[in-house]
């Protein structure tokens, strides 16, 4: 090899070398974000007092598309460390009067480590044994009535705010006490003289929490601008790399066109034809549990069937989605 030849090799490593990074200001390489749903774990109770299990799934359906999966759970057992790992915030809606120790210390490490907290209702009254809970959450309800009413915005600039419209409803009239100062409120239950917080953010640690005083029962849950609200706090709440990650994440929306079909019921508008998803598009619109990753094995028209190492701690669940189907297992 000549000295031009071994100059021309040189050059040509220099500049691949320097393709393979991005360069940002301070010259430190830039990470390409990749996209993913948010995982959040719904804590709920057996009670139908604030029916938990009927609300979770308008939640889930609300803010599936935002690329949020939602995880239902009345086992308050399920606040530990190893189960807690799995997800990216916590929604709590339920009557739990108590936390152990254990769960306690579990839910701390869970927030303050970076993690979201979203406190919907009577979650302000869960937990009352818990200093830190009480603190995190920013307040504890007291007493309340009933009524129709329209809280009223504070006019905060927050992302929780974003879209989202004042709203009326029948729902119960919270009041609240030891309320931590250490909170931005976002909304207000005007009552006479009475200003009442009624939405409101906070940090706990390098975690967000989101509290409202909204949701007793369904006239607020079929709230499109409740539903609204308690997504973006979901969304706020989350550590801001899963956020990045959730907001580079595209939902695939389904192209409709003219069906050529009997309309025996005389539907108006007439029904008409979803266009299949192609496999990629098919994936990003299914929820397996967290701890479950989806991989493809086949598919219409390549009907050719790949190999699969399985672990022996390796478990294997079948899917079909039009003429794809899925491998579903846990790591």
């Amino acid at each position: 090899m000549n000295r031009i030849d071994l100059l021309l090799l040189l050059t040509a490593l220099l500049f691949q070398g320097c393709s393979n990074k991005t360069m940002k200001a301070g010259g430190s390489a830039k990470q390409q974000v990749v996209s993913r749903r948010a995982e959040v774990l719904f804590l709920g109770h057996s009670s139908k007092h604030h029916n938990s299990y009927k609300y979770a799934p308008w939640l889930a359906s609300a803010v599936f598309k935002q690329g949020i999966n939602i995880t239902y759970t009345d086992n308050i057992t399920d606040l530990n460390s190893q189960n807690l790992a799995k997800y990216d915030a916590l929604v709590i809606y339920a009557n739990h009067d108590t936390i152990a120790q254990s769960q306690e210390e579990a839910l701390k490490n869970f927030v303050e480590k970076g993690k979201g907290l979203v406190a919907l209702h009577s979650a302000s009254f869960c937990f009352r044994n818990s200093d830190w809970y009480l603190n995190a959450v920013g307040g504890r309800f007291k007493t309340h009535g009933e009524d129709k009413f329209t809280a009223r915005s504070t006019g905060v600039n927050h992302p929780v705010m974003e879209a989202v419209k004042e709203f009326e409803t029948w729902d119960e009239t919270y009041v609240h006490e030891k309320l931590n100062k250490d909170k931005i409120v976002l909304m207000e239950r005007v009552e006479g003289s009475r200003r009442e917080p009624y939405t409101w953010v906070r940090n706990q640690g390098k975690g967000k929490v989101f509290y409202t005083a909204f949701g007793h029962n369904d006239s607020t849950w079929r709230n499109p601008n409740f539903l609204k609200l308690v997504g973006n706090g979901i969304l706020w709440s989350l550590p801001s790399s899963i956020r990045d990650a959730v907001n580079a994440f595209q939902t695939p929306q389904g192209v409709y066109t003219e069906a050529k079909i009997p309309n025996y019921e005389k539907r108006n508008p007439e029904p008409k034809f979803q266009l299949p998803f192609n496999p990629a598009e098919s994936q990003k619109l299914m929820q397996v549990p967290a701890d479950f990753k989806i991989e493809l094995f086949a598919a219409e028209p390549d009907k050719r069937y790949q190999r699969r190492r399985q672990s022996r701690h390796s478990r294997s669940y079948y899917d079909r989605v039009g003429e794809q189907r899925y491998s579903c297992r846990t790591f």
